[in-house]
Order: C-alpha cells, then sequence, then structure tokens
C-alpha cells in the first residue's frame, strides 16, 4: 500500500546533533484575544556553529514580521515552510524579533496556546511551543524567560507565567498588564501562561532553610473547598523531597491551575503547574477514596519534576524516561510513605503486568530509552513512565536506598541547569556508588520483557539449597536480538509454621546461574521475585499448596497478593487447556478466604486485594493468543462460586466493617475497600437488591455509591438501569461525577451499551472537544468492558473506531491513545483479528490521517 505516509519522517536518536545556534534570553509578549492573540518574542540569539542558517520551528502560525537587530526583514530575507523559518547564517550574537498572531480558541488539539470554558491555557510539552511563536523548540536549549501578558481585566482577572511577578498594572480602558520574570534557565516545553477567572487558594510553606513559599491554586469559581486536599498534598510533597533527599523549592511562589481541558493528567512547568481539574478537585461526594490517592500522586509527581526534569532536564525528547521514569519512581516512594505501601506497590504491578507487557508484546514495543520515533507525542507510553520507573527501582535495589539517594544528589549537582541524558544519570550513580552498572545499562536500551524462569533443589543429606534462575528475552518487533540483562531477584524462604523467614537479593547477570545456599532448612515455598523485584514475567512451577502457604506466611503483603492471583491464574490455565470441565475451586482455598474474612482485620485493604480475582487483561496477558470468551466464561465462574462458597463471611464481614462519616485516612480506607469487595460478590445472590439500596441510602460519599452502582452493574442486576438513571439525574450538571456515570454507562457488560453510549453522548456536558469527556466513555469501554469491546461481531471495535476517526481531525493525540487496544489484534482468533484489522485499514487510509495516529496503526499493520 502507498500512500503520503510514505513521506513522513523518523527521527533517530543516533542522528542528535547539537543546534547550530542557542537562545539564552527570551521576552514574550502576549496581546491574549481568542481567535487573534498577538506574540512578540524578542530572543537573543547566539551562533554556536559557523556556516549554518538559524531554522526555528513554527506550525499553524501566521507570520506579522520578523527583525534582526532591529532591522525589520522582507520576504526575501527569509524562508518560510509549514513547519519552519528558516534566516540565512546571523552574526555571532544577534537579537530577534518575531510578531505572530494564532487564534487559540481553533485550536482544539490543546497544544501550544488554546483557549477552552473561557480560559486561556498552554501544554507546550513536547513540542507545542512552536504553536506559539517560531523557536528553537527542542529540550536542549535552555533561555531565561521574561513574559508579559496583556488582556481584558474584567473577562481575565488572572494572567499568569512561570517565575515571579514583577509588574502589574492596569489602564483607564481596564487593559491589563502582567509582566513575570522566570530566573532559571528552561527550555521551551517548560512555558507556561494561562489567563482566566478563577478563584483562589492560598497558603505558604517554609522550606528547611527558613524561606517562606507562596502556594498558590487557582480553581473554577466555587470550588475552593474541594482544592483544599490538593494543597495539603503538596505541602507533604514539599516536605518529603527535603526529607527524602534533601531537595527544597527554588522560587516565591509555587503556582497550580486546575482546567478541565487538558491532554494530561498535569504539566510541571516550572512554577506555574497545570493539572487537569480530575486530578485537583476532590470531596466526599463527587471523588472516591482512588481519586484522592491520584491527587495526591500526582501533585507529588508534578512537584518532584522541580528538580528531576526541570533543574535538570532532557537533552533530547529521546531521553524523556531521564525525567519521567525517575519522577515516576519518587511518587510512587512518596505514596508508598502516606498512604498504603503495600496497595501502592500493588497498583504499580498491575499497571506492568498489564498495559506494559502488553506494549513490549505489540508492534510499539520500544525500550524506555526509545531509538526512533515519527511523533513525538508517542512517546509518552507505559514503557517509558511506568517501566522506567521499575529500572529506577531496581536501581536502588541493587545500590540501597541510601547509596541511591547520594547517587541522586551528585546527579542533581553534577548537572544542574543543564539538558542531559539517561547515561549522564547512570554515570553519577555510578560514580557515587562505586558499583559497576555496564550491563544495568542495557535497561536502557533492550525492548521487551524477559522472562524469568526459577526452579530449587534441596539435598536432605547435605542441607543444600540449590536455586537455579533463568532468563530470555524473545525477539521483539524493534529488536531481533537480545543480551542477559542485570535482574535483581529478592527472595524469601518460607519454613515451617512458625520458623522465621529469610529474605536475600540475589543478582541475576547470565543467562543462567545457580545459586547455592549451606545448612539451611528445607523451605516450605519459595518467594521468587519478592516485592516484583524486577518487571519481568515469571515461570514457576509452584504448586497449590505452595501458593498457598505464601498467601498465609509471607511477610510481605505484596508476596501474599502475587501467589493469590498466581494461584488464580494457574486455575485459569488448566480450565483453557480443558474448556469442558466445570471450574471448582478447591476447599482449601475457600478455607483460607474464611479465615481471611472472620479473623479481626489487621490489614482490610489487603484482604480486599486478596479477595479480588484477576482481570481480563491480567489474565489475558499471559496469552501469546488470546482466548477471549473462555477467559471471560471461567472469570465468570469464580466469581460466582466465591460468593456462593463465601456468602456467610462475606455478609458477616461487611456487617462487621462499621460506617463512619467519610474520612480519607488509611483505615477508613482499608474498611471500605474491604467492605465493598464483599458487597460485590454479596450483589451475585439471590435477594441482593435491598441490600445494594441500602448499601447507597447510607452512603456518605462516592467510594461507596459506586461501589454499589458497579456492583449491581456486573452482576448484571435489573435494578441497575434504575440505579444509574437516579445517579446521572443527581450529577447531571457536575461534569467529574458525571465522567462515572459515562465510564458505568459504557461499562455494562451486556448488549445495553450501545444505546447507553449513544444516549451519552447527547449528554449536555459531553464535548468531543474534552479529553475527559471522551476518555470516560470510549477508553473506559475498550480498556474495561472485554465482553462488549470483543464482541464477535466486530461492533464493539467498529464503536471505537469512529471515536478515533473522529477525534483524529480535533485531537491527534487522544486519538493515537484511544487507538491502542486495536494495535494488538494479531493476538485474537482469526474472526476477531479480520474485524480489528479492518478497523485499523480504514484508519489509515483517511485522507487527513495525523502522523500521531498513523505511527501506530501502521506499525501494528506492519
Amino acid at each position: 500500500m502507498t500512500s503520503a505516509t510514505d513521506t513522513r519522517l523518523v527521527k533517530y536518536r543516533t542522528d542528535y546533533k547539537s543546534p547550530d545556534y542557542t537562545i539564552s534570553h527570551v521576552d514574550l509578549r502576549f496581546v491574549l484575544n481568542p481567535t487573534a492573540t498577538q506574540v512578540t518574542s524578542v530572543m537573543k540569539v547566539a551562533k554556536l556553529r559557523p556556516g549554518q542558517p538559524l531554522i526555528l520551528d513554527g506550525l499553524k502560525l501566521e507570520l506579522v514580521s520578523v527583525a534582526v537587530d532591529d532591522r525589520e526583514l522582507i520576504a526575501s530575507d527569509y524562508q518560510q515552510t509549514e513547519t519552519s523559518l528558516i534566516l540565512p547564517e546571523l552574526a555571532d550574537h544577534a537579537q530577534l524579533t518575531i510578531v505572530t498572531e494564532i487564534s487559540p480558541q481553533d485550536n482544539t488539539a490543546l497544544e501550544g496556546l488554546y483557549l477552552a470554558d473561557n480560559t486561556f491555557c498552554t501544554q507546550c510539552e513536547a513540542e507545542g511551543f512552536r504553536r506559539i511563536t517560531y523557536f528553537l523548540d527542542r529540550p536542549d536549549v535552555l533561555a531565561i524567560y521574561s513574559t508579559t501578558i496583556i488582556a481584558d481585566a474584567a473577562a481575565y482577572p488572572h494572567l499568569l507565567s512561570n517565575g515571579n511577578k514583577v509588574a502589574d498594572s492596569t489602564d483607564g480602558k481596564g487593559i491589563r498588564t502582567v509582566t513575570w520574570q522566570d530566573p532559571f534557565p528552561k527550555p521551551s516545553y517548560l512555558f507556561a501562561l494561562v489567563a482566566g477567572d478563577f478563584d483562589l487558594l492560598q497558603d505558604n510553606f517554609t522550606t528547611q532553610s527558613g524561606r517562606k513559599v507562596s502556594l498558590e491554586l487557582y480553581v473554577d469559581k466555587g470550588a475552593v473547598n474541594r482544592a483544599v486536599f490538593a494543597l495539603q498534598a503538596l505541602k507533604r510533597a514539599m516536605r518529603w523531597d527535603e526529607q527524602r533527599f534533601n531537595l527544597e523549592y527554588d522560587l516565591d511562589v509555587y503556582m497550580v491551575v486546575a482546567v478541565d481541558f487538558f491532554n494530561m493528567g498535569a504539566m510541571e512547568n516550572k512554577g506555574l503547574n497545570v493539572f487537569n481539574s480530575k486530578y485537583i478537585l476532590a470531596d466526599a461526594a463527587t471523588a472516591t477514596d482512588k481519586d484522592f490517592y491520584n491527587i495526591e500522586s500526582i501533585i507529588g509527581h508534578e512537584y518532584f519534576h522541580n528538580w528531576t526534569g526541570n533543574r535538570v532536564t532532557c537533552r533530547d525528547w529521546f531521553q524523556l524516561s531521564l525525567k519521567e521514569g525517575l519522577t515516576v519512581f519518587r511518587d510512587q516512594e512518596f505514596s508508598a510513605e502516606m498512604a498504603s505501601a503495600t496497595l501502592t506497590r500493588i497498583e504499580a504491578i498491575k499497571v506492568i503486568r498489564t498495559a506494559q507487557f502488553a506494549e513490549d508484546a505489540s508492534p510499539m514495543s520500544h525500550p524506555i530509552r526509545p531509538d526512533h520515533v515519527a511523533e513525538m507525542n508517542n512517546f509518552y507510553t507505559v514503557t517509558v513512565y511506568d517501566k522506567g520507573a521499575e529500572v529506577i527501582r531496581m536501581l536502588q535495589t541493587l545500590v540501597g536506598k541510601d547509596a541511591f539517594a547520594a547517587g541522586l544528589g551528585l546527579y542533581l549537582q553534577r548537572h544542574d541547569g543543564q539538558a542531559v541524558t539517561c547515561d549522564d544519570f547512570i554515570q553519577a550513580m555510578q560514580d557515587a556508588t562505586a558499583v559497576d552498572l555496564q550491563q544495568f545499562r542495557l535497561w536502557y536500551s533492550q525492548s521487551g520483557t524477559a522472562e524469568l524462569t526459577a526452579s530449587h533443589q534441596y539435598d536432605l543429606v547435605t542441607k543444600q539449597l540449590t536455586l537455579c534462575l533463568t532468563q530470555h528475552t524473545a525477539p521483539t518487533a524493534d529488536q531481533a536480538q537480545k543480551q542477559p540483562l542485570a535482574i535483581p531477584v529478592a527472595i524469601e524462604l518460607l519454613f515451617a509454621k512458625g520458623q522465621q523467614s529469610k529474605e536475600h537479593l540475589l543478582v541475576l547477570t547470565e543467562k543462567q546461574q545457580d545459586f547455592v545456599f549451606n545448612n539451611v532448612a528445607m523451605p516450605q515455598a519459595i518467594v521468587w521475585l519478592a516485592h516484583f523485584s524486577a518487571p519481568v514475567k515469571l515461570l514457576v512451577n509452584y504448586s497449590d499448596t505452595e501458593l498457598l502457604h505464601i498467601v498465609e506466611y509471607a511477610e510481605d503483603g505484596v508476596a501474599r497478593w502475587d501467589a493469590m492471583q498466581q494461584f488464580w491464574a494457574k486455575l485459569v490455565a488448566c480450565h483453557l487447556d480443558s474448556p469442558n470441565i466445570e471450574v471448582v475451586i478447591p476447599p482449601a482455598v475457600i478455607e483460607l478466604l474464611t479465615n481471611l474474612l472472620t479473623k479481626e482485620q489487621t490489614d482490610a485493604a489487603l484482604t480486599a486485594e486478596l479477595l479480588t480475582l484477576p482481570d481480563f487483561d491480567t489474565v489475558a496477558e499471559q496469552y501469546q493468543n488470546i482466548a477471549v470468551t473462555q477467559i471471560l466464561v471461567i472469570l465468570r465462574q469464580l466469581k460466582l462460586q466465591l460468593a456462593q462458597a463465601l456468602a456467610k463471611p462475606l455478609l458477616q464481614c461487611y456487617n462487621a466493617l462499621i460506617l463512619k462519616p467519610y474520612q480519607y485516612e488509611q483505615s477508613s480506607v482499608a474498611a471500605r475497600s474491604l467492605r465493598n469487595r464483599c458487597l460485590y460478590y454479596l450483589a451475585e445472590l439471590e435477594h441482593s437488591t435491598s441490600l445494594i439500596q441500602q448499601h447507597i441510602a447510607q452512603a456518605d460519599n462516592m467510594t461507596d455509591t459506586l461501589a454499589a452502582l458497579v456492583a449491581s452493574q456486573q452482576a448484571e442486576l435489573t435494578e441497575f438501569s434504575t440505579l444509574i438513571s437516579h445517579f446521572a439525574q443527581q450529577w447531571q450538571s457536575e461534569a467529574h461525577a458525571m465522567d462515572k456515570c459515562f465510564s458505568l454507562v459504557a461499562t455494562d457488560p451486556t448488549e445495553q451499551v450501545f444505546s447507553g453510549i449513544e444516549n451519552m453522548l447527547q449528554h449536555p456536558l459531553f464535548s468531543w472537544k474534552n479529553p475527559n469527556r471522551v476518555r470516560a466513555i470510549f477508553s473506559a469501554f475498550s480498556m474495561r468492558n472485554p465482553e462488549q469491546f470483543h464482541r464477535h461481531d466486530g461492533k464493539g471495535y467498529q464503536l471505537l473506531t469512529k471515536a478515533v476517526e473522529k477525534m483524529d481531525l480535533l485531537n491527534p493525540q487522544i486519538s493515537a491513545r484511544l487507538v491502542t487496544p486495536l494495535l494488538s489484534w494479531r493476538r485474537y482468533d482469526s474472526v476477531r483479528q479480520q474485524a480489528m484489522k479492518s478497523c485499523l485499514d480504514h484508519l489509515l487510509n483517511l485522507p487527513s490521517l495525523s502522523n500521531d495516529l498513523y505511527e501506530k496503526v501502521s506499525k501494528s499493520i506492519g
């Protein structure tokens, strides 16, 4: 097949070349207007390499004028293309003034400067700044910015940008002029501007050195009370970073703005974070416990970027994991201390074992430091972020917690104010710790998921235990040859009841290695890869007895949960091989779970996780060929059997968990989690309707209300339609609550989902231009409704394809993310393969296919 796609440019990491020019200072002046904003950029440009023209990036800009050293150029003095402005070679030092005009109101891509909900907002990472003015829009050009914003004071009372405010005046016509200066050099992707009408929540934070920092949260009018938790979370993050890594905030003010139209979760622009309001606004009535957890985590993440991303940034976008993998690790460590360490780790593992392993097995497979790309926005993947964080975690495991902190300190000290590479980070770690990390560097360059095979032998006479580990990484779409990795394998040896377990760290560096332990008792079970010490697939021939022993006696809650998950996976695999045999849960498992439910709950949240069956994606990811129908049938049978076998202890546990007025604190979160897990199973039993209704009636919070709705929906109770209608009526004017309603409708496992989605698309709050609304419906449908998305007739695939096609014209970033569930089409049966590929072929032949979507679809089809 040939098309215009043949001309698309692929960028390669190895082609990196330092810039011919750099920009040391830039003064920006914005005269805001919805359809005709004028941007004046005055830059101090220095030549780094003689004999070269200055090539500036620009996209969808109307050029008004260009001047060099106050001499205005005429059209013949420069060359303008669709994506650049090219000037002949400049002097060694020059002042370049460029005036452009843009239409924020028409910018539905939400990149650069856009207007939504009467709020001007920017998003410049990765390459959005070129939609504002012509510039060297690359992360290795760091400049000092001064920004002046001019706008109608009544329409836009708050005019914000990076750094510190240095001037503010309003003329007699009500036109306000505000100037901001950021003293720290930064790349263009960290530039931010926001103009709008907000309510302001203020507080202060005193740093460890005694400086007073003003904290300012700008939120929707009337929403201040729902921002209090986010503000307190910010203060906790600032204190934690001082205590854990001795990192202190460096400006006089730290601003956060919450907007509803945003492609990402949030953005770490220096001194002015822009957040998706979903990750700022929360109260008991509209937000779940999970929402509160996510807000604290993402607040932490963006704040931690101040050092790991802003003060030290990426040389080029292929190094993205340098800042994102490291900062995800830091926010996970923060969340583990603020919330439940066990549940924080479990949630991270779930992401790796589903989305990341799936990405590794897909045509989009790439290392955490990719080698090539057609569209930079496609770098924002679970591999770069979440696997990147696991690589950092392994590094801390290998060198030790204190040594890791010292290495991070050296890295930041050595490279403060610079744009650097992943190799620079690893080198600083090696220099600080004196640990040879040469082989470890392969984690940055090698794609795919390594498989770890583990076995053991015990000699009763000599009391010698031999542990055998083997690693193998299969070829991936981007790499045929694989090398052995350095894999930290934590283990816990479990002995007979009453004996203390023993923990060890094994470091596997070869394809196969034996580790010998002398004079040890015979273990009853071995926890391999404890705490998920490496992002690999574990192949162990566990017996049921060993797995249940781990569930009962392991010290690590993560190991107990993991063993339970492995037990269910083993049971599913057995019945996939013999599909005509009825699924039967062994009595020992029922006894174990009964004991968990009836004993005093010292860790209710972990009990809830131990009661949770793996979801479809978790099971599916273990197979190259995914048997959709069989997996769904088996999981459904397991759920019904658990509900029936545990009916009495489930109800007993449910009633024993005392209701208290809502608070987001960990003991209450844990109690709600377990109580709602019990309800999820109890909904499958006869006469459960009254219990569901009672649960909703007693709920004083969204967590419990939503849990009852999900329980009734997944049990396919007839009353669900009434319950969801009442919910929709109650929250019809509240966008974030309605997002939950949209997602509930989209995850209906019955065929009614299609008419339900069609109705929700007509809802007054739904907008195709708002990524939150689109994701609430179509991401929920394609990623959390396998029954209907993977219908044999392809109707689910067609629904998603229509949404992807529509979004690609409005917002290519979102369309490229929505398409992900279709990319692994080769792993399904022939009928589903044909239906999914037909959808992908349709997308590839769209007349105006974006680079974002083209790259993913073309790689998938091959």
